[in-house]
This record gives structure tokens, C-alpha cells and sequence, in this order.
């Protein structure tokens, strides 16, 4: 009995091919699986493990591909439809290959990306883990475009013409997504050069508040009022960044004008609140504090009182304590404010 130009016995030899190149593929599985795993586990490198893990499913694909080939090469089948079997074995077995390629690159970018104390053995890359996925997705495009092209040039499509088209094509892409693109380079700028992290205060432009994300695209912060503020990448990479959070401690210059009947000695006992203040509120910093009668005004004698709130302290409620205190201290003394009090706060070290 013939089934299109074949015989039942041909068929089934060929099912047989297939059917024996699963079996085989459990097997393979099966040995990887249960020892050469085990065996490289032992070894004091890694790259044996990534390659033989990487490895197996490629290999599975690349035996079942040849059964399939050689089944359908050893029956009587029209020439056009072994011309479209052969032309298809050639595109995926390179795109096995590429798969393979794939597969080994993004696990070793992977693996070098992993935190010391994982991998206390093996040499760590400083590869930051948020600049991960962009790694990984660019690897991939790449591995992907080259085997995609190199498949293509295998059934005879030309190269040079498919570069062509896909500069044309890159071009427009380019021209209709410079914003996005933009935005991901600033991204990447913001993960090199680590001018702010989540979790950090900083100031840009009229906006202060805390980083909760930083994405490709986009950086989120939450300021004052609680509200999230998304400002795209390649705005931050072009202004001056302010990171609060990296200085070492909060400076604060605080003007105070007392009355012009305040005698010397009111004003001795005056600076001689101000600089006792470290041992009056808990976080204020004794180091370069400074307490100066500068000058003359219009309306009055004016003391500048420099000094730095550290930085485990909080901000606010420790610059609360000093004005209460400077308060208290001066009623009690009799000292007379001629004004209210102006307060800068300076970022610049001291």
C-alpha cells in the first residue's frame, strides 16, 4: 500500500527516526540532569555549569531538527516541498545555534550581576543589578539580529539588501522615538554615574523630594505633599541635581536681630546661649559652630548663628528644638528680638 509515493514500512521508519530522537532526548535530559550536573557542581569554576545548563535544550532541538531531516530526506516527496524542508532545516538550525548563543550570554550577565555573598567563590563584575534588563534586552537584539540575518543569507536572501532596508527602517525608528531614546540614554547616565539613588533626597530645578524609582524612562519622586512627580531622564542628566541625602550633615544659618537697647553684656550672654546649644539639643554639632555679632542694621543688632544638624537627626523636628529653645533661653535672659528671625538653609559643605 502507498501513502504519496511511499510505502506504510517508509513512513513508519521515519516515525521510528523521530519517535528514537525523543528517546533519545530523555535520555540526555535524564544523564544531564542526574550527573553531568552533579560533576560540575564540584568544579571550582562556574562557566561549566552555565554552559552545560544553557546547553541542553539547544542540543535537545538540534537532535529532534536532524531526525525530522532525515526522516523526511529518505521518503519520496514532491521537490518543492523537500526544497521548503531543506531551506527550513537551514533557518532553524542557525537559529538553534543563535538561541544557544542567546541563552549562554544572558545567563553569564546574569551570573556576574549576582551579590558577593551568593557567590563568595566566584569573581563578581561590577554590573549594577538595575542596569540588568537593559544589558540583558540589549545582548539579546544584537545575538537575535546576527543570527536572524545570518539564517536568511543561508536560503540565499541577500545581506547587504536586508542591512539596507533595516538602516532605512532604524533611521525612522530613530527620528520617531528620540524622546524614548533620550529618556534611556539619561537613564543610563543616572545608573553610571550614581548622582542619586532611590531612597535619596534631592533638589531639581523648584522640585525636592525623595526618589522612589528609577526607570528607564523616567525618575519618580515624592515630594513634600506626598504626591509622585514623574520627570523624564534626560532632564535630570541636563540640570543641576542637588543630593541632599549625600551631605554629611544639614547646615543652617540662622540671622537673629535683637532690640537696640540690648547692652554688651546681653549680648555676651547672648552669644553665650548660642554656643552652648550643642550641649542643649541633642544632634546639634559642636564642631565649627559659629556665633558673631555682624552687624548694625536699620532696626537692629544683628547675631548670625551658624551651625550643623547631623545627619542620622531629623531635619525639621531638631531645627524646631533649637528655635524653642533659643526662645525659652533668650525671654529668660530679658533678650528682646527686634524682628522675626531669618533662616537659610545651604547645601555646600562646611
Amino acid at each position: 500500500m502507498m501513502i504519496y509515493n511511499n510505502t506504510i514500512e517508509d513512513w513508519g521508519i521515519s516515525l521510528l527516526i523521530i519517535a528514537g530522537a525523543l528517546l533519545l532526548n530523555k535520555l540526555i535530559a535524564t544523564v544531564n540532569q542526574k550527573v553531568i550536573k552533579k560533576i560540575t557542581a564540584k568544579s571550582k569554576t562556574h562557566f561549566d555549569d552555565i554552559l552545560f545548563d544553557t546547553l541542553e535544550k539547544p542540543v535537545l532541538l538540534g537532535i529532534l531538527l536532524l531526525a525530522i531531516w532525515i526522516a523526511a530526506g529518505r521518503l519520496q516527496l514532491p521537490q518543492d516541498i523537500h526544497d521548503i524542508i531543506s531551506k527550513s532545516y537551514d533557518i532553524l538550525v542557525v537559529l538553534n545555534i543563535t538561541w544557544f548563543f542567546a541563552r549562554f550570554t544572558t545567563t553569564l550577565i546574569e551570573d556576574a550581576a549576582l551579590d558577593n555573598s551568593k557567590k563568595k567563590q566566584r569573581k563578581r563584575f561590577k554590573i549594577d543589578v538595575r542596569l540588568l534588563p537593559v544589558i540583558k534586552r540589549s545582548a539579546l537584539i544584537i545575538i537575535w539580529i546576527i543570527g536572524i540575518i545570518t539564517a536568511l543569507n543561508n536560503i540565499g536572501v541577500e545581506a547587504t539588501t536586508l542591512l539596507g532596508t533595516l538602516g532605512i527602517g532604524g533611521i525612522a525608528f530613530a527620528l520617531a522615538a528620540q524622546d524614548t531614546i533620550k529618556n534611556i540614554f539619561g537613564g543610563f547616565t543616572i545608573f553610571t554615574d550614581k548622582t542619586f539613588r532611590i531612597g535619596d533626597i534631592i533638589r531639581f530645578d523648584s522640585i525636592e523630594g525623595t526618589v522612589v524609582d528609577i526607570g528607564l524612562r523616567s525618575t519618580r519622586i515624592r515630594n513634600y505633599d506626598k504626591r509622585i512627580l514623574t520627570i523624564p531622564n534626560y532632564k535630570l542628566t541636563d540640570a543641576f541635581i542637588t543630593n541632599i541625602s549625600s551631605e554629611p550633615d544639614r547646615r543652617v544659618v540662622l540671622e537673629l536681630g535683637l532690640a537696640y537697647h540690648t547692652s554688651p553684656d546681653k549680648m555676651k550672654e547672648a552669644i553665650g546661649i548660642l554656643n552652648d546649644m550643642p550641649n542643649r539639643i541633642q544632634h546639634v554639632r559642636n564642631k565649627d559652630l559659629t556665633v558673631t555679632f555682624t552687624d548694625f542694621t536699620e532696626s537692629a543688632l544683628l547675631i548670625t548663628f551658624i551651625y550643623f544638624i547631623r545627619k542620622p537627626a531629623d531635619i525639621n523636628e531638631t531645627r524646631s528644638k533649637v528655635n524653642l529653645e533659643i526662645l525659652q533661653s533668650f525671654n529668660q535672659a530679658g533678650l528682646t528680638f527686634a524682628y522675626p528671625p531669618r533662616i537659610h538653609f545651604l547645601d555646600n559643605k562646611p
